[in-house]
């Protein structure tokens, strides 16, 4: 600021706002954390039975007796080798269908009328034709699980391929690109955004039709700790087996987006 003359001149600069960046991530665990206090809340008022809903504690206490035990982590790793082979088969599926369908107006004629209708099956209408097909065998769970993965990468994909931009084919063209190195330079770099939201879907609905996978007569999963729980009459085992599930998915999602954002971000 100004002074009257002979005096020293100050300039006062604009003092810096606390940056929250860093405190950003935390976010996503403010309702969480607001929503077991209410689950708290709520049980321990007896707004819900005890037996209908146990106490946060009791379920945390479960879910450390079964790891404690050794037996939690059986069902975790069998659970999460189903889903990534269901989605790693489902999602390479859909990529030869949505690669096939997004390149040929006669391929998407001919394949995705069927398809849209398969999409709209539940999970659960598959199993009885599943175990008449296959059996109870993990094959009957991994291709179950790989039905969920592949519609959203076959959707996405197409659409993707199909959109892509005439003006990147035309330069294609004018460098005398051959058909594959056409797909590979061009048509495949600029649906990979699609590719990998599909992909992150996919996952997601892997982790749905496991559940509907581990009811077909498993013996081990956290979809077979869910059945048991409800056979035992165990609310706490019913609800820590859908935590598991909502962890386990979010680990997976937040991993295949961080992937997607650093291979979009190049």
């Amino acid at each position: 600021m100004a002074t009257d003359a002979g005096t020293e001149t100050r300039t006062i600069g604009p003092v810096a706002a606390p940056s929250i960046d860093r405190f950003r991530p935390l976010l996503g665990l403010v309702v969480p954390a607001a929503l077991v206090v209410v689950w708290h809340v709520v049980v321990a008022t007896g707004v819900i039975a005890a037996y209908q809903l146990p106490t946060p504690l009791r379920v945390a206490e479960t879910l450390y007796g079964l790891a404690a035990s050794g037996e939690l982590w059986g069902h975790v790793a069998i659970t999460l080798q189903r889903v990534v082979l269901g989605a790693g088969l489902g999602i390479a599926v859909g990529v030869v269908f949505g690669t096939a369908t997004g390149l040929s107006r006669t391929a998407s004629d001919l394949l995705d009328p069927l398809l849209q209708s398969l999409k709209n099956i539940p999970s659960l209408a598959w199993v009885p034709l599943f175990l008449l097909w296959f059996g109870i065998g993990e094959t009957a769970k991994v291709l179950l699980i790989a039905v969920g993965a592949f519609f959203p990468v076959y959707l996405n994909l197409s659409t993707g391929i199909a959109a892509v931009d005439e003006e990147l084919l035309e330069v294609a063209e004018v460098y005398d690109l051959g058909r594959i190195e056409s797909l590979r330079r061009v048509v495949f770099p600029a649906a990979l955004p699609d590719l990998l939201v599909g992909i992150r879907g996919g996952v997601g609905l892997a982790w749905m039709f496991v559940v509907a996978a581990e009811l077909i007569a498993a013996s081990q999963g956290i979809g077979f700790l869910l059945s048991d729980g409800r056979t035992l009459a165990r609310p706490d085992i019913i609800v820590g087996s859908i935590l598991l599930f909502a962890f386990l998915g979010n680990c997976s999602d937040v991993a295949v987006k961080e992937v997607r954002d650093r291979v979009v971000g190049r």
